[in-house]
């Protein structure tokens, strides 16, 4: 199924931002449990907290769609 959204140009680039700092969240919290082998969920959302303190931009994301 597909659908396209008619978009403003502001709602585009706020969606592909949005998108691309889920992904930057989503590789380094990937990268951190292949460095750190037998890490449990609640390792992972200290580190997905930790990534929030230290990246603006990946604070500007609520607390479920950064642990999504």
């Amino acid at each position: 199924m597909e659908f396209k959204a008619v978009l403003k140009e502001p709602q585009k680039l706020a969606i592909n931002e949005a998108i691309r700092t889920a992904r930057f969240v989503r590789n380094k919290v990937l990268r951190y449990w292949m460095d750190n082998r037998g890490t449990g969920k609640k390792e992972l959302y200290r580190y997905n907290t930790q990534l929030r303190d230290e990246f603006k931009f990946v604070k500007d994301l609520n607390s479920h769609a950064c642990q999504a």
